[in-house]
């Protein structure tokens, strides 16, 4: 529990007779809610005649039945839900956008991160486009459009527009008569489509989304592609494909997707059952019972615990009515709500030499509060266990890791580490056996820049991945 920013997710229904497109949207992105907690909402496709409802705050709090009902039916619907990357969490930033064009109205849904957000911004500024967000979606909604004025169709648009953006996203867009569902050139963040019985196509970021409405799982969008929903069928344009290594991001395994979810064909839980195999080989440990932080440290403390032979525990308690640590804007506020979001269990670990297993340790404020949870639970040791490796670098791809000072493997050494947050030992997944939780080759198939520092496109000269935002502040 590493108070890092989550996702976003995205949502799309695409149908050719009208229905309750809006309450499939409702529980798609409940499904979804883990990537995004900040806003939400849906916008409704009737014939062409769009309706729309965004707010601030989770999806169950923004769409009350009486929301929903407003939105009315329709054939076509584009869901989201956020957390910020780029711009701030102002309402305004909530998605999906509508844009309304005389070549049609358009809705879009994004999730990712562009690293060249602020030049393509300054340029549209300058040929006399006004921005009413600081976010990179209004960017991406605006390239589109300009393409769209010399296109033939949307689609046409949607794939001149992709030659200028550099870095992730994963969009689904709605015109008045087709859903599209977009992936960058890398496959930065999943995206995979679905069908129900009755022949919807639903889209979306992840797999449980898709079970959560009664569709199908058919296949993931390719990196690159941009599929094509409509009346006349489903097409699918590859314009873009294999012209960049594939580089999904490998902690959508490890943290970020739900355990339930399927990703290119790999069980997100058994890649974290297998991380926490490996931490079990690189670091054997005496202990008494092992457990997890809930919700991703879980599986991988159930693959350390099999590997080894010490006895699983469930440790502690979720209150399930708060949002992970990150939703909490302050470093205060995200010890706040450690406090009242967890409570040991002490008769599993009064006692007893503890192996602590968590997705992550990024600044290890929240780390060491787990730990000081336990030992005044009575545990006699904590050994904590990361499972995934030291984060050394920022993340331009849609991670809130910003900067390397705030770090804390930049910061200290192992042991070190282990003193600042109060544990006996700490062990981090070994950077080389990141392959081994999805079965690609050493280094091949997933982006791993925020460990070691190689990134699969060109960052800003300047470091700052959140020079879009702050730029943009600065003159407004």
């Amino acid at each position: 529990m590493s108070s890092l920013h989550e996702e976003c997710g995205v949502f799309g229904i695409f149908g050719t007779q009208t229905q309750d497109v809006a309450h499939t949207a409702y529980y798609g992105l409940f499904a979804l809610q883990h990537r995004g907690q900040e806003s939400c909402g849906i916008v409704v496709n009737d014939d062409g005649v769009f309706a729309d409802h965004r707010d601030s705050g989770l999806v169950n709090d923004v769409f009350t039945p009486q929301t929903l009902e407003s939105l009315g039916q329709g054939q076509m619907a584009v869901g989201h839900v956020r957390y910020s990357t780029t711009g701030g969490n102002e309402r305004l930033n909530s998605q999906p956008i509508v844009v309304n064009h005389h070549k049609g109205r358009m809705a879009l849904a994004h999730n990712g991160n562009l690293v060249n957000s602020y030049e393509l911004r300054t340029e549209l500024e300058l040929q006399g486009s006004i921005f009413h967000t600081t976010s990179d979606t209004e960017v991406i909604s605006y390239i589109i459009t300009k393409e769209r004025i010399h296109s033939g169709s949307i689609e046409e648009a949607v794939n001149k527009a992709i030659d200028k953006l550099e870095g992730a996203f994963s969009l689904v867009i709605m015109s008045p008569a087709k859903l599209i569902a977009v992936r960058d050139e890398n496959g930065f963040r999943p995206l995979c489509y679905g069908v129900r019985d009755d022949g919807t196509y639903i889209v979306a970021s992840e797999t449980c989304a898709l079970d959560a409405v009664g569709a199908r799982y058919v296949r993931d969008i390719d990196p690159g592609e941009i599929l094509v929903f409509s009346r006349e069928g489903i097409q699918s344009i590859r314009d873009h494909c294999d012209k960049a290594p594939h580089k999904i991001c490998i902690f959508e395994y490890l943290y970020f997707a739900r355990p339930d979810s399927v990703i290119e064909g790999k069980s997100v839980h058994a890649a974290r059952v297998a991380a926490g195999t490996c931490l079990a080989m690189e670091y054997p440990i005496q202990a008494d019972v092992v457990i997890g932080v809930p919700d991703s440290g879980l599986d991988a403390a159930l693959g350390y615990s099999r590997q080894t032979g010490i006895p699983y525990g469930i440790g502690f308690i979720k209150n399930k009515y708060i949002a992970r640590t990150f939703i909490a804007p302050g470093q205060k506020a995200r010890e706040d709500k450690v406090r009242i979001k967890l409570n040991v269990i002490s008769e599993t670990v009064r006692g007893k030499r503890v192996v602590l297993v968590d997705d992550s340790i990024v600044r290890g404020t929240t780390c060491a509060r787990i730990v000081k949870l336990l030992r005044e639970a009575g545990a006699t040791e904590v050994h904590m266990m990361s499972s995934a490796p030291a984060f050394t670098n920022p993340c331009y791809y849609g991670t809130d890791i910003d900067s390397r000072e705030n770090l804390i493997a930049c910061r200290y050494s192992v042991d070190e580490i282990a003193d600042v947050i109060g544990a006996d030992s700490v062990g981090f997944l070994n950077i080389d056996h990141l392959n081994l939780l999805i079965g690609t080759a050493p280094g091949e198939g997933f982006c791993d820049g925020c460990f070691s520092g190689r990134y699969a496109t060109a960052i800003p000269s300047d470091g700052d991945k959140n020079r879009f935002e702050r730029k943009i502040s600065s003159r407004e």
